[in-house]
């Protein structure tokens, strides 16, 4: 039976033990936060007050949230800042019944900035492994690629990155995905791929379920990220479903982006009745209004999803963890 977003159907959600596997440590960046790390580096921070803030996450789509996004995260400039942003998105996880993250970052949007990749992984891998020990929170960790810059350019990334691939797992692919398909990266995942480091890739989000296709033929992803345009391909479906390659979902991004007219529009449904593998993530949740079991609640609440299904989503997301 489908349940109304209760405290009750809350209390249900925390209580399963479950994966993040679509979230982006730069979007949990909170206001409060940006803020007081922007006086701790006496720089200015883009928006003067929490307030203000706040009102500019107001944007309609992808490109907007992003132009948003690169210029919130210019007062990420320490190891120190990696680790308190680590560390204050782990204690919300924790409360949301988080077991094991997998978390992306994306040192190309600092390391153009000047600051170094060392201050960027130690920072991040130290919140990770306080996570660990204190909460009880399992971790690997992905540094993605932005889509929107040149394959060379993530060529370089992935040089800066090798004196650190004891602590990094995997890359992915992440920024605007229009026009920008996977292929375009299938030299330098190859190359990932001959370092020992597993692939994901956000795919059909923007772009179109070819995209989702070149994913898994090109780049030989083991998940994808968003992927919701499989719903207009029969074929790829089948081939999901098959392979049980589970689509990373994150609904309230999708609904605050505009990708869906609405939450009740969102394929989730669809999928678990096709044997497609789902998980539910919260993306960027300092931006979209939501973690991951308000995520779990707002797809409960508009596709119909019962316990059972939600403990079935959970279950998924550890299975198709890397830990």
């Amino acid at each position: 039976m489908t349940e109304q977003p209760t405290d009750h159907l809350r209390e249900f959600v925390v209580s399963l033990p479950k994966a993040e596997l679509h979230l982006h440590i730069e979007g949990t960046l909170e206001p409060e936060l940006m803020l007081a790390l922007a006086e701790r580096n006496r720089i200015d921070p883009p928006f003067p007050t929490v307030a203000l803030a706040k009102a500019a996450y107001d944007f309609g789509n992808l490109d907007d949230f992003l132009r948003l996004y690169y210029a919130a995260t210019d007062v990420l400039r320490t190891a120190a800042d990696f680790e308190d942003l680590t560390w204050a998105y782990l204690r919300r996880a924790h409360a949301d019944g988080v077991v094991h993250v997998e978390p992306f970052f994306d040192p190309q949007s600092h390391l153009c900035r000047g600051v170094e990749m060392s201050a960027i992984v130690d920072g991040i891998v130290t919140g990770l492994r306080r996570g660990e020990a204190e909460l009880g929170i399992s971790w690997r960790l992905i540094m993605c690629f932005l889509r929107h810059l040149s394959e060379a350019e993530a060529f370089e990334t992935l040089t800066a990155a090798e004196p650190y691939l004891d602590v990094i797992h995997g890359v992915g692919l992440d920024s605007s995905e229009a026009n920008n398909p996977p292929s375009k990266f299938a030299a330098v995942f190859a190359a990932a791929r001959g370092l020992g480091l597993r692939a994901v890739a956000h795919a059909g989000e923007e772009g179109p379920a070819e995209y989702i296709w070149e994913a898994l033929d090109l780049l030989l992803v083991e998940r994808i990220d968003h992927g919701i345009r499989a719903i207009d391909d029969r074929a790829l479906m089948k081939q999901l479903a098959e392979r049980r390659i589970p689509l990373n979902l994150c609904p309230l991004s999708n609904q605050r982006l505009q990708v869906v007219p609405d939450l009740t529009a969102y394929p989730a449904r669809q999928f678990i009745e096709a044997g497609v593998p789902i998980t539910i993530s919260s993306d960027d949740p300092a931006y979209f209004g939501g973690y991951i079991a308000d995520n779990y609640l707002a797809a409960a609440a508009a596709n119909g999803l019962s316990r059972d299904e939600l403990a079935a989503i959970a279950a998924d997301s550890l299975t198709a963890s890397w830990r």
